[in-house]
């Protein structure tokens, strides 16, 4: 048996084009190649299942192997074997119509996996890093011969009788030199590692040295020895694989510490299995959130039939959901997957759905079943939860139900809870309800305490995600404001209609504004003398609620920028009803009037961590003066 001849495929650029890959996704070959080895040993194992194969199945199995001397990468498997006629129409045949238009589209194109894909160019990747391909081959069909196919990676072919005496295919590549890199052992096992981990049929990748028991000494201790055996690099049934009551909380920690070796263990888990209307498996780990939203994405590995495809799910999975961790598996998601067909794909679309869907009633079942236990849990996914609620309308309508708020005595209630505890005393005079909160509770003390002493109840608010939730709430939430407690005097934040009395008259409340106004003497800085409790604090330096807000969003890159580029501004509230500024007003002289208003709005300054340098000096030493 030979032949020689042309492979189909209407124009002699083909080759060139898969080959243009091999710098950049250069490794998918061995992905392709073993995907390839792995489907046709299940393909006979079916036929032998169905009764379409008699013969003795043996051990099913893909190996790779690597010879450094003769430069070559063999992927062999025992599956169905092909025919001499099957090599033609599978392996020659590459058929696809308006080849000169795909030859001019893809000849700029960056993404092998867009070029593989396209076409079912899978076994073709192999010439990404060959400069000669061979096959080996005997097929599964009683009667079969054993064939050769071989290719230089131009257009050429020739058949031949082949060598093999076992059922099965030998794919033997001939390592070009700008791909030496592949004749390394360490990183072949690292490709294998990488895309390999979780196929179905054991991959074996050379040999590794184990321990065996080997009896006992004279002693009675037990003995050991070292043996050579096959190195599988896979583990075939990943739990993702198998049903939820066959596993125990320690197989899915254990597969999490598989997954990520040096990660804290996570706080729980939701089992993905539906096959209508698409086909999906998986398991995704609710991880102990840090504030770093990077170090968390990109932790979801994406599978088709166990096959890894890759980590940058962001079209698959909802943004939010890109900080869980955990595997995804959907034959309905095609090996060879570009970013484009992943963004027109209707079955990705219900898949991003589907697991909206699941993570919030798996949280939805956490809070109902076990409040205390999700309250705990609540420092660590909040930031989630919020996310979510921010950036995916269908999400927000389910979490409304279990997101939380915390106040600064560490109390959690739902929306409409919290709603219900502060209506009564925060509703202002327009009828709005008052949200007061926090996002330094340390720094902002003593704002925090004026607005307990009137009753008001403060909402810690301090994670990087919550200057969106407030905006988020005050849109979603009827006739409701949320304010910083430190954005302005206490009886300003919830304007109410009774009014403090002034004690000072109108000349001492000009008077008062002017010394203050020249003791500043600083630009953006507005001065006010308002009539709050004695108790209050003399003078109160606030930024108005909406600037900072708007300021806050600019550093995060919110699309504020231009609100980044203002000026500072900050309101100075003089208590007329405090005595300091009664004792300031009645000082014998201009110069010590200047000093003690100075001093106070100082005072006011280093409360809020607004006094530094010389202005701080300064300060010091007036303190000293004044002692």
């Amino acid at each position: 048996m030979q032949e020689k001849g042309n492979i189909s495929i209407h124009t002699e650029n083909i080759f060139p084009i898969i080959k243009k890959f091999l710098y950049s996704d250069n490794e998918i070959f061995l992905r392709e190649l073993v995907s390839n080895a792995v489907d046709a040993v299940q393909k006979i194992k079916r036929l032998a299942a169905l009764g379409q194969y008699q013969g003795e199945l043996g051990s099913p199995l893909v190996e790779v192997s690597l010879d450094e001397e003769k430069k070559t990468i063999t992927i062999s498997d025992n599956g169905l074997g092909m025919t001499a006629d099957e090599i033609k129409k599978y392996i020659n045949q590459v058929a696809f119509s308006g080849a000169s238009e795909f030859v001019e589209k893809f000849k700029d194109a960056k993404d092998a996996n867009e070029i593989i894909g396209k076409f079912g160019l899978g076994f073709y990747s192999a010439f990404m890093v060959a400069d000669l391909v061979e096959i080996q081959t005997l097929s599964y069909q009683e009667g079969a011969e054993p064939a050769r196919w071989v290719c230089d990676g131009s257009t050429e072919f020739e058949i031949t009788e082949g060598a093999r005496s076992t059922r099965g295919t030998d794919i033997i590549l001939h390592i070009n030199k700008d791909a030496e890199e592949f004749l390394s052992k360490y990183k072949l096992e690292e490709i294998l590692d990488k895309y390999g981990k979780f196929l179905p049929v054991p991959i074996k990748f050379g040999t590794k040295t184990t321990t065996e028991p080997d009896g006992e000494d004279e002693e009675g201790k037990p003995k050991t020895r070292q043996i050579e055996v096959d190195n599988i690099i896979n583990t075939t049934n990943p739990i993702w694989t198998k049903a939820p009551t066959e596993l125990k909380d320690e197989d899915y920690l254990d597969f999490y510490k598989q997954l990520y070796p040096f990660s804290e263990d996570p706080l729980f888990w939701i089992h993905l299995n539906v096959d209508y209307p698409f086909n999906l498996t998986g398991v995704l780990y609710f991880p102990k959130l840090k504030n770093d939203f990077e170090m968390q994405r990109n932790k979801i590995k994406l599978f088709s039939r166990q096959v890894f495809i890759t980590d940058e799910v962001k079209d698959i999975v909802p943004e939010f959901l890109m900080l869980l961790h955990g595997v995804i598996d959907s034959p309905d998601i095609p090996l060879n997957v570009s970013r484009s067909f992943l963004q027109a794909d209707s079955n990705v679309k219900k898949i991003n759905s589907y697991i909206t869907k699941k993570v919030a009633d798996k949280l939805q079942e956490l809070f109902n079943k076990d409040r205390k236990s999700f309250e705990e849990k609540w420092t660590d996914i909040g930031l989630f939860v919020k996310y979510g609620i921010i950036s995916e309308e269908k999400f927000n309508d389910k979490a409304k139900d279990f997101a939380l708020l915390t106040n600064t005595a560490g109390e959690n209630f739902t929306l409409n809870e919290y709603h219900e505890k502060v209506k009564d005393l925060q509703t202002d005079k327009n009828g709005s309800v008052v949200y007061l909160y926090t996002t330094d509770a340390a720094k902002q003390d003593s704002f925090i305490q004026s607005a307990g002493k009137k009753g008001y109840d403060v909402l810690v608010m301090d994670s990087p995600i919550d200057n969106h939730f407030i905006n988020h709430l005050e849109q979603k939430l009827e006739k409701t404001v949320l304010k910083r407690v430190d954005s302005s005097v206490v009886d300003q934040l919830i304007e109410k209609d009774e009014q403090n009395e002034h004690v000072l008259t109108e000349e001492q409340t000009e008077k008062a504004k002017q010394v203050f106004e020249k003791a500043i003497s600083k630009p953006g800085y507005q001065v006010e003398v308002v009539a709050l409790h004695p108790d209050e604090m003399p003078v109160t330096v606030t930024m108005d609620e909406f600037m900072r807000r708007m300021k806050d969003m600019a550093k995060m890159g919110g699309g504020m920028g231009f609100y980044g580029q203002m000026p500072d501004n900050y309101k100075v509230a003089i208590n007329g009803n405090h005595k300091l500024i009664g004792r300031i007003l009645a000082a014998g002289s201009e110069e010590e009037q200047n000093k003690l208003a100075k001093q106070a709005v100082d005072l006011a300054l280093l409360s809020q961590g607004m006094l530094s340098g010389s202005d701080l000096t300064a300060f010091v030493s007036r303190s000293v003066e004044l002692i």
